[in-house]
């Protein structure tokens, strides 16, 4: 998480826009998206139901939280 927080704050500050599900735009206004590498773990699952659980956490996210992701792949 200290990485996505690291990189998604760089991005954000002096001027940069949230976006969702990872999403956000920097200074200039190009289009970036933080993901850490344990979402496509968590999304590849041959798990569907856990897999799915785990997308539709992502969605309602704007910067995205791995533990919040872990608790829906877990169905918690």
């Amino acid at each position: 998480q200290e990485e996505v927080d690291h990189y998604w704050n760089k991005f954000v500050e002096d001027g940069g826009e949230a976006g969702p599900c990872g999403w956000v735009k920097d200074k200039f206004g190009l289009s970036w998206q933080v993901v850490p590498s344990r979402l496509i773990d968590l999304i590849s699952d041959p798990d569907t139901e856990k897999a799915a659980r785990t997308a539709q956490a992502m969605y309602k996210m704007s910067k995205l939280d791995i533990a919040a992701l872990e608790k829906a792949y877990a169905g918690e």
